[in-house]
């Protein structure tokens, strides 16, 4: 395995985040806070870092082989998320470096579980930053989605081919050609939702965070109240919108927007048909508890809804105090998740459909064993590999799940706190349920081992579990 070929775009990507680092900085210049040098400082050593391994590893060939890509993504998300963690730890937050490392996986990961309290009084540059690094984080995990996760047939492209018919597993055939429209379409949504938010009322910088945050579907917000700082409810309704069409597979929305186009997809239709049927619950449910128009109620509903199953994160209000059938109703779409192939976390709905498909089949055996009936997504045969992929996927993301809750109980959190901590770090969803880490709450007061595991957990679900936990084998590791 060539290391020298990761740590060369290790180097570029600190070169990268060392550039970002000046827009928190530009920010703190006008808002006349000091922490401009704290970005500005820690853009130039992580910058000069950066440029040094890009000059000392020049020439090598960037990750070719399946392992030295997985080892370069597993390097690069520890890597970024470690220098990211810089200028947080040294500005005025005064926090340790854990909750900083903390704070930057969580939005990198576009996780959105949070340290911080006092948003509201928060600089301008941190507030961005936190913002920043949930919007690169959402387009790393396109691109990871779509083009590397496929080796672990976990999902990605694969499904793309066999929703399209084509024989080819990369779509345009060529990485150029994809980035371009990518990056075209990911910058398109989020300034059109920006445009949105301040036609609601949002101030600009207000706009320009969430839309970053929404887009990538990282939850970071301006306000301890999160969303229940705005008034309106359009507001909630462009955030629905917005958080839906992020966790559609990107490729579908450019082939869609090319063709011009709209052709229902099995997992779309799944994702719609849960939200539609849980909003429906959860407006049903608030009605006996709340006393507000049915119209402000039914928003509220679809908002925390869909904020929850696209890992989202947002809050309008807090929602875990309709009663236990809500609290029950939002762990359980914690599990859910997005699509494939888009910035949501979670199981994936690609994954439910498949699985159900499967059950269907076997069901349908056991009524009529001799008959061959085979599990199909989108009218197409689903191969075996992809079917074994998804079924692996299943336990070991149930097993890292359990594992996990495990641990959190061993550090002293309570058995409601320990599951709801585990499945929402995993999953990428960011608030939990229950007093401590509910819509209300943070994770500040928990144990800093705890955070460790959490901020490990993070990275863990959003490399789809199996792209970690292949380096604890190993085969990995030999030839």
């Amino acid at each position: 395995m060539n290391f020298r070929a990761i740590a060369l775009p290790i180097g570029r990507l600190l070169i990268l985040i060392s550039v970002l680092m000046i827009v928190p900085a530009i920010a703190d210049v006008f808002a006349k806070n000091p922490d401009w040098q704290v970005f500005l400082v820690s853009a130039l050593v992580l910058g000069t870092a950066g440029t040094l391994m890009t000059v000392a590893f020049a020439g090598e060939n960037p990750p070719g082989d399946f392992k030295e890509a997985i080892l370069f993504v597993n390097a690069a998300w520890f890597a970024f998320s470690f220098a990211g963690a810089v200028p947080l730890y040294f500005s005025g937050l005064n926090i340790s470096f854990t909750d900083a490392f903390f704070e930057t996986a969580s939005g990198l990961t576009t996780t959105g579980s949070t340290i911080l309290t006092g948003l509201d009084t928060l600089p301008p540059g941190i507030l961005l930053w936190r913002g920043l690094l949930q919007w690169v984080g959402g387009i790393g995990v396109v691109a990871i989605g779509i083009w590397l996760l496929p080796g672990l047939r976990v999902g990605g492209s694969q499904l793309f081919a066999l929703e399209s018919s084509e024989k080819t597993s990369k779509p345009y055939g060529h990485v150029g050609p994809f980035v371009y429209r990518l990056l075209a379409l990911y910058a398109g949504l989020s300034i059109s939702c920006m445009v949105l938010y301040q036609l609601c009322g949002m101030t600009f910088f207000d706009a320009m965070v969430h839309s970053m945050t929404t887009v990538s579907t990282g939850g970071f917000s301006t306000s301890d109240q999160s969303f229940g700082q705005f008034s309106g409810t359009s507001v909630y309704w462009v955030a629905s919108v917005f958080m839906l069409a992020s966790s559609v597979p990107f490729l579908y929305l450019i082939r869609s927007i090319e063709r011009k186009l709209f052709e229902w997809d099995v997992q779309i239709m799944l994702l719609l048909g849960i939200v539609l049927a849980t909003s429906m619950s959860v407006f049903a449910l608030q009605r006996f508890v709340a006393h507000d128009s049915p119209f402000h109620l039914f928003t509220f509903a679809v908002f925390n809804v869909v904020s929850v199953i696209t890992t989202t994160g947002y809050a309008a209000n807090d929602y875990l105090q309709f009663g236990p059938p809500v609290v029950a109703i939002f762990f359980v779409l914690t599990f859910f998740g997005g699509c494939s192939g888009s910035t949501s976390g979670g199981f994936k709905m690609f994954r439910i459909a498949i699985l159900l498909s499967y059950i269907q089949s076997l069901f349908r055996r056991m009524v009529r064993p001799h008959r061959v009936v085979e599990p199909k997504y989108q009218g197409h045969a689903v191969s075996n590999p992809v079917l074994e992929g998804v079924l692996v996927f299943a336990v070991v993301y149930a097993g890292a799940f359990a594992g996990f809750s495990v641990v959190y109980l061993m550090l002293g959190m309570d058995l409601e706190t320990a599951l709801s901590a585990s499945i929402t770090a995993l999953a990428n969803v960011g608030p939990g349920v229950g007093d401590t880490i509910g819509p209300s709450g943070t994770f500040q007061t928990l144990p800093d081992i705890a955070k460790w595991f959490l901020a490990v957990e993070m990275i863990l679900g959003r490399l789809e579990i199996l792209a970690g936990v292949l380096l604890l084998t190993p085969d990995f590791w030999t030839d």
